[in-house]
């Protein structure tokens, strides 16, 4: 039986916060999708694009439950944005926010599906930008 629960928490360490590149090849399943790909590889371009705009960021598990095949990972995530992120220039602005992660697990305790979502509009807000509504209705 794999323990799912001490394998997220290590991709967490390992490949989140500790920049381990090869604990993803590891941990991570060759069908796995990722940024433009899928497998080790793709999870890790994710990884290194998020580094590449905020290089000193650190996650916090703040809530993990496991079940079965799947975890959930509730987190809590701060950095310096250093670099570009998205069509942001660098700031030098600190961002903070929170997200979930979701972890599906094939047989081998490879993470198979990863989903995420997190708070990417309170991060553009901390890093100055300004987000005005659509216009809508006539003449619009």
């Amino acid at each position: 039986m794999i323990d799912v629960e001490a394998a997220a928490r290590r991709f967490v360490a390992d490949v989140w916060n500790g920049g381990r590149e090869d604990s993803a090849y590891e941990l991570v399943a060759a069908g796995c999708p990722g940024l433009g790909g899928t497998g080790p590889a793709a999870t890790l371009a994710w990884h290194r694009d998020r580094r590449a705009a905020f290089p000193d960021l650190r996650y916090k598990i703040v809530d993990l439950v496991a079940a079965g095949d799947r975890v959930a990972v509730r987190w809590r995530a701060a950095g310096t944005q250093a670099g570009q992120f998205g069509p942001v220039p660098p700031t030098g602005r600190v961002a903070s926010y929170s997200g979930a992660t979701f972890l599906r697990f094939d047989p081998d305790g490879r993470i198979a599906d990863v989903w995420s979502v997190n708070e990417l509009f309170q991060t553009l807000q901390q890093l100055g930008v300004e987000m005005l509504p659509p216009l809508t209705g006539p003449g619009a």
